[in-house]
């Protein structure tokens, strides 16, 4: 079992900045895959990041693509996002998730994976 916390969120300017943190209590952090999703009112929850367990291997959502970058600590068991030049469009509330897909590769699907945080809102003004 793990347990997720988001932080970070909060009220920015477009063309801003924000740097998401999740932290993970539990076992084994580091045989999940880890991944970051957002959802805005009347929308379905999107995939916007994805890590592999090491960390080696990364992927994003074209939304965010060369905006974002996706990493983790293992040694803190914590996954973070940076985001940049952000947009009114990117409001929502973005939430980290835990996997653990039997060979370890990074997926995209809400249904693939099995913990998920609270959630942290961010909210981009123009």
């Amino acid at each position: 079992q793990v347990q997720l916390v988001e932080s970070g969120g909060g009220l920015v300017q477009a063309g801003g900045s924000l740097r998401l943190s999740c932290a993970a209590s539990g076992r084994a952090f580091i045989t999940y895959i880890m991944g970051w999703f957002r959802q805005a009112p009347g929308k379905e929850r999107e995939f916007v990041a994805g890590i592999s367990r090491s960390g080696s291997s990364t992927n994003y959502a074209d939304i965010v693509q060369g905006r974002s970058t996706i990493s983790r600590d293992n040694a803190k068991n914590t996954v973070y996002l940076q985001m940049n030049s952000l947009k009114p469009e990117d409001s929502a509330v973005y939430y980290c998730a835990a996997g653990r897909p039997v060979d370890g590769s990074v997926r995209y699907g809400v249904n693939e994976y099995d913990y998920w945080g609270q959630g942290t809102q961010i909210t981009v003004s123009s």
